[in-house]
This record gives structure tokens, sequence and C-alpha cells, in this order.
């Protein structure tokens, strides 16, 4: 199998952990559900339909931590942006199918509230993708070799802007558990940990977290998974049900 293999980064990320609401905390990397729109912005899929052609029957993804884990906290001012509270004013053009047009200013918004975001300083990651449409992988593999997108790429927040770089067209050799500790380079699903049998090494730092990891098409979380990872992006040594290799890269990645 082959796999489409980039880098993604910025100097700011946030992915909102579904269980915060005042003051948002955020995952260490982008879940699942977070990559389908990263993807789905790529390929100029609309968002109110891209989870019909980027979905778990469609892709498969595996994501290793480029940088270490670090975060830090930025105060944002949240505006309410309901209509009714937002003042009007039109403007008359002398086109004659269009005889006014109604502005919603938000500059003139009198309330805001001042929240304190978490967010991920520095974030970059390595993503594995294969789709099993053959136009959309052809479209998203020519998009990043011309280091182009359709939608503007972010890093979970729309003012946190991406950058990317495309490392290739790689093979993908999958292998079956022989009972024995192999190297990992990505994330891993506990799931997929025999056991939870890991060979933990000094001077590592080992965490889970529980993510989403799908939803359905009207955007209900429909799963969630435990994910195993080192902060710094190390490797894991543990035994896993399955991984693929890769020979050029010469790492081994699991899919999330």
């Amino acid at each position: 199998m082959k796999m489409i293999v980039f880098d993604i980064w910025g100097d700011y990320g946030h992915f909102k952990k579904i269980y915060t609401t005042t003051s948002p905390l955020s995952y260490d990397f982008p879940p699942k559900t977070s990559i389908y729109g990263m993807l789905g912005a790529f390929l100029g899929l609309d968002k109110e339909d891209y989870l019909k052609h980027i979905n778990k029957d469609t892709v498969k993804i595996a994501l290793k931590i480029k940088n270490p884990i670090q975060k830090t906290n930025i105060a944002l001012n949240l505006i309410d942006t309901k209509r009714d509270k937002i003042k009007k004013s039109n403007i008359s053009l002398d086109n004659k199918s269009i005889k006014s047009i109604k502005i919603y200013n938000v500059n003139l918004i009198p309330n805001r509230t001042q929240i304190r975001f978490e967010m991920l300083k520095n974030p970059k990651y390595r993503l594995y993708v294969h789709l099993t449409d053959e136009k959309l992988y052809s479209k998203l593999k020519k998009l990043l070799e011309q280091h182009k997108t359709v939608y503007t790429i972010s890093l979970g927040l729309s003012e946190l802007l991406a950058n990317f770089e495309y490392m290739g067209e790689f093979e993908f050799e999958k292998k079956v558990s022989d009972d024995e500790y192999t190297t990992i380079n990505s994330l891993i699903r506990r799931d997929n940990i025999i056991n939870d049998d890991i060979n933990l090494e000094l001077n590592k730092e080992y965490l889970f977290s529980k993510i989403p990891n799908e939803m359905d098409e009207n955007r209900l979380t429909t799963e969630y998974i435990d994910i195993f990872y080192e902060r710094n992006g190390e490797s894991i040594n543990c035994k896993v049900k399955e991984y693929y290799h890769i020979p050029e890269l010469k790492e081994n990645i699991t899919l999330i």
C-alpha cells in the first residue's frame, strides 16, 4: 500500500478538548476528526459534506509528533455574533439587480469576553495518509507537490495558520505481531498494544490521551479511543498487534 507523507506545522495550534468550556484546553496533537477537516480543506471539499468522502471507510491515517509538545496560555477576546445584537447598516448600490445590502459590522459589537486559551507552541507533526478514492488521492498528492491548497489550512482555529512540506509517496509494508518488541515512531492506539506491554525507557515522557476519533455525517462523535505517545516525539518500544514499516524512511507506524 502506498501512502502520502507530509509535515505540517505552525507558530501556534489549538485542538479543543471536548470536556473544557470556559477555559479551553488543547489536545497535544490533532485528533483524527481534526485531520479529516484538514484533508477536506486541502482538497476543497465543502465543510457540510466532506465527511461523506473522508471517513473511516475511505482513509487511513497515522501521525508522528515532530516537535516536543510545548504549551502556553493566550487571552483571546470573544465576541457575541448573534445578529440581533449587531448594529445594521444599509448600502445602496447602482447595480439594478442589487438594491441594498445589510452589513453586520462586528466592530460595533459592544460586548466582548476575554478567555484564556491553552495553545500549543511551535507544534509540528508528520502525517501519513492513504485515500481509497484514487481521484482524491491523486489530487491531494498533486496539491502537496505544488505546495498548494484549495482552502486555507490551520491548526485547530482559523487564526492559527499552518505551513506544510511534502515528503513524498512511500510504499508501506503491513506487519503482524510476532510477540516481539517493535520500535514505533508514531502515535499508537492503546487497543493495538498487546496487554499494555511497553518497554519504558528512562528520560522519555509517556502519556495517554482519550480523543474523539470518528464522526458521522452529522458531525456527531461516534468513537473515542485512548492514544499512547511520547511527549517529545521519541520512538516507543512496545508489543503491538500490527504496524506498517516504511523501508525508505526507516520508520514503523501504526494507524489511528
